[in-house]
């Protein structure tokens, strides 16, 4: 059994029925959750083994799952030694604000009023993106989210059709003002969005006095209607640097420009933003899509009425789209050492690992919180405090950018040697689903001997590694790199 997809079976419940039965006053639910987010390292500091090993399972007995319970015993019997560490600090500054860590609501609901983002400051976020105001005051759809499924994944990817605040600009600007006199050590950036170059400025000013740290401007909403709103912004260099310095001219803090995916070079606006006066850079916004069609009814998923509109795609899904624009923009000469907020796809703390080794020193995340809550904000900011003792990085800057030297051009790569699998014969199930993507979508080299189990033929494979992608159980690793007229 693989702990992790084990912890991925739990439902990640409010209120954990395991926890309340532990006679021994352990958090089974925590520890659980902890492995569920790629946190295995802290996950100890939940459940002891030694006890939990001699224990009568009641964390198990108590389970709720609508199948079967959570072998929660067995993953806590398979946890790592490694003892929980409250260190190194992970402060860092950003744009010239000090934050006290890198992890911050993005734009969007999970950010959208007093309440929940006074509740995400007290669980430990660092800072709040507050949900774009303007001066329109939207009338939403419903339904307006849907997500994408994949056999027992039930949320890949997310679609969502909400707009800017539903709040007017008056009542945001007083939430603004009570959270900045609640909680003066967060910060608060404020996310604007105007139709013309008053707008833009006062916006900008009146955030600026009711006290944001910082301005983002988002010039990437996918789903926002009329001329010179969102990504339509975005995509027009001309205008990100026009309004760009509109906003930088009203204030005195600084400003980040928020960057559409919805393009192919994504560090061309983000030059214009620059060149207009921001102070950063924030990518990636949601992806314009639509997620799939009743094919029953002729109708979308997330029907309105019958209708559906393009609009904005985020989740996991999207994470691989989104460090590349990152590494574009961070390997940009034109963009050197202006700092990043990288946003797409992330969930737990190695994602956001990735998207500050690419450069970012900023981590934004909505959809996440979305789906499991603020509380995940426990294992992003542990998890990657573990990983940096492991890895002797002694702060969030020095990691930055890190893996950037590693992401080349096409033509660069080595294409002179190859890497061949290897089969683990004692964990090979017999399957023969490595077989049957080699031959239908490989390069027939995959071959099954007598007893059923596969073996390859060096004198075809080309080490593309399908095989091992669509091995169940890990059974074909890697061998050593070998010039490529060396057989196995």
């Amino acid at each position: 059994m693989k702990i992790s997809e084990e912890a991925a079976r739990c439902l990640l419940c409010n209120d954990p029925k395991c926890t309340s039965a532990c006679p021994n006053g352990f958090d089974p639910g925590r520890a659980v959750r902890a492995v569920r987010f790629e946190n295995s390292e802290c996950a100890g500091e939940f459940a002891d083994k030694a006890v939990c090993a001699s224990c009568a399972g009641f964390c198990e007995k108590a389970c709720i799952h609508y199948d079967s319970p959570v072998r929660i015993k067995e993953v806590v019997s398979r946890l790592p030694e490694n003892e929980y560490t409250d260190s190194p600090d992970l402060c860092i500054d950003f744009m010239g604000v000090k934050c006290e860590n890198p992890f911050f609501l993005s734009s969007s609901i999970v950010a959208g009023n007093y309440e929940m983002c006074a509740r995400a400051f007290e669980m430990g976020w660092a800072g709040a993106v507050y949900k774009t105001i303007g001066f329109i005051k939207p009338e939403e759809t419903s339904p307006r989210f849907d997500a994408i499924r994949k056999e027992s994944t039930p949320f890949i990817g997310f679609k969502n059709l909400e707009q800017i605040s539903d709040h007017s600009l008056e009542e945001n600007l007083k939430i603004l003002r009570r959270l900045k006199k609640d909680f003066p050590t967060k910060v608060l950036i404020v996310s604007i969005m105007g139709s013309n170059d008053n707008e833009w400025s006062e916006l900008a000013r009146l955030s600026e006095d009711a006290g944001a740290d910082i301005i983002e401007c988002n010039f990437s909403c996918p789903q926002m209607v009329g001329e010179g709103l969102g990504s339509d912004v975005g995509e027009n260099p001309e205008l990100v640097r026009h309004y760009t310095k509109c906003v930088k001219d009203a204030v005195k803090i600084p400003v980040l420009a928020k960057m559409t995916p919805n393009i192919s070079r994504m560090e061309v606006p983000a030059v214009a933003a620059v060149q207009g006066g921001a102070d950063g850079i924030a990518a990636i916004n949601t992806i314009k899509c639509i997620t799939g069609i009743d094919i029953e009814k002729m109708t979308p998923y997330n029907s309105v009425s019958g209708k559906t509109a393009v609009s904005g795609y985020s989740g996991k899904a999207v994470k691989p789209i989104a460090l590349r624009f990152i590494s574009d923009m961070a390997r940009c000469a034109e963009l050197k050492g202006i700092p990043l907020s990288g946003i797409g796809g992330i969930e737990t703390w190695r994602d956001a690992a990735e998207f500050i080794s690419l450069g970012c020193t900023n981590i934004q995340i909505t959809t996440a919180v979305m789906q499991y809550g603020y509380r995940i904000i426990d294992d992003l900011i542990s998890g990657l405090k573990a990983y940096m003792k492991r890895k002797c990085i002694g702060s969030v800057a020095e990691l930055a950018g890190a893996a950037l030297d590693a992401v080349s051009s096409p033509e660069e790569l080595d294409r002179v040697s190859i890497v061949y699998p290897k089969f683990d014969r004692s964990k090979c199930i017999g399957c023969g689903r490595c077989y049957i993507s080699c031959t239908d979508g490989g390069h027939q080299a995959v071959m099954l001997s007598d007893d059923g189990l596969p073996y390859v033929d060096g004198t075809r494979c080309v080490g593309c590694h399908l095989c091992s992608l669509v091995c169940p159980v890990g059974a074909i690793g890697k061998s050593k790199r070998v010039h490529r007229n060396r057989l196995l």
